[in-house]
């Protein structure tokens, strides 16, 4: 989970995510009581599901890092097919704006002339 959540694309679309939801609530006060709500029930679920789970996750954690060793390898391979994932969303959207700025003006000009 640590590594997924590290991946440069993940992390910056959780950024802007974040950012909306904050703006969002400062804009709509009714909003903010209807997500604070939401933030606490979460909260608390999360907090009585964590001290559930946490025997069960002692008794499986050789599974679990195994399983967690797997995933961290096809990551690296998804990683080496996907040369976007370690880059930040705001790179990949300039990047591509780029791209699609230079082949609408080799279009223009392939027209023009």
């Amino acid at each position: 989970v640590k590594e997924v959540a590290s991946l440069s694309l993940l992390s910056s679309a959780c950024d802007v995510v974040s950012a909306a939801y904050a703006s969002t609530k400062e804009s709509h006060p009714y909003l903010r009581s209807v997500c604070a709500a939401a933030e606490k029930g979460v909260q608390s679920v999360s907090e009585a599901t964590a001290s559930c789970v946490q025997p069960v996750l002692a008794t499986l954690e050789p599974h679990v890092a195994a399983a967690s060793e797997y995933a961290s390898k096809g990551l690296d391979k998804l990683g080496e097919k996907l040369p976007l994932l370690p880059k930040p969303v705001e790179q990949i959207l300039s990047d591509t704006k780029e791209l699609v700025t230079s082949r609408v003006a080799e279009v223009k000009e392939a027209v023009s002339s």
